[in-house]
């Protein structure tokens, strides 16, 4: 065997975890592919500490969240499927698969494994919350609503308390339902400090910035360039300007930011108005 095959063998092999993580994730409706980014440390190391004890649960959940942080999002779902068979009436593996078939718009599955998850417990924050997206995106927004206020109370966090009224004043704004929008901010359910996306948001919906303020020059991410879009389309679409919810749409989605929920609805929403 040559010295030129050993070293073009020993090539193929180093590059052969590079081609895999940069598989599609994704193919949008326009034919634009959504790549998995390479692992940079947490996959492989979440991976020798499954193997040390294949039947933790909590290990195949730390394995799923490493994946998703490298966009491997189908490869997430094939972990959770892989933990469902160890435990298959764990509900925080249907939470977070169904997390993950949202994220590549698998938006049937999705529903059937939080759906399940949801019936295992009701009072699951991430449960309630991602089927309130999953509501939203299917135009259920009574429905969103109802998962968004059941979520909100059970916010473990600020960043999460942010998000979770964010969808709850969009829900009940786009079921016609706003004086119960505006009465809810009225509130200030989200009174901890946080400086997430949903927190700008929030302040456009209550009249404390304008449209103008609402990107930073800090604003540069492509998942924060897709939430923000989002949030502000979806705000000028409640006012009735389409013109610029449309913009801000398309804005979410040329951000690239392609697992952000913000650019799934905008997807949607684009569609919806053809």
């Amino acid at each position: 065997m040559s010295h030129t095959y050993l070293l073009a063998a020993a090539f193929m092999a180093a590059a052969a975890p590079m081609v895999a993580a940069q598989s599609v994730q994704y193919r949008s409706p326009a034919g634009v592919a959504y790549r998995a980014q390479a692992d940079t440390g947490p996959i492989a190391r979440a991976k020798r500490e499954l193997a040390t004890d294949p039947r933790n649960v909590q290990k195949f959940i730390q394995l799923g969240v490493a994946y998703a942080g490298a966009r491997q999002m189908r490869e997430a779902v094939d972990n959770f499927t892989r933990a469902l068979e160890v435990a298959p009436n764990d509900p925080m593996l249907y939470r977070w698969r169904g997390h993950r078939n949202l994220s590549v718009r698998n938006f049937d599955a999705a529903m059937a494994d939080l759906t399940r998850g949801y019936g295992l417990d009701s009072t699951n924050y991430g449960m309630l919350y991602h089927l309130g997206v999953l509501r939203f995106v299917r135009g259920d927004f009574n429905g969103a609503a109802d998962a968004f206020r059941r979520a909100q109370p059970r916010a473990p966090d600020a960043g999460e308390l942010a998000g979770s009224t964010d969808w709850l004043w969009m829900s009940l704004q786009r079921a016609g339902r706003g004086a119960e929008a505006v009465a809810m901010l009225a509130r200030h359910p989200d009174s901890l400090p946080t400086t997430v996306a949903y927190a700008k948001r929030l302040k456009l919906y209550r009249g404390e910035i304008g449209p103008e303020a609402l990107f930073t020059p800090s604003d540069t991410g492509d998942v924060d360039v897709a939430t923000l879009s989002f949030g502000l389309g979806n705000w000028y679409l409640v006012r009735g300007d389409t013109a610029r919810a449309r913009q801000q749409f398309q804005r979410s989605v040329k951000s690239g930011g392609w697992p952000a929920f913000g650019f799934i609805a905008s997807e949607v929403e684009l569609a919806r108005r053809r």
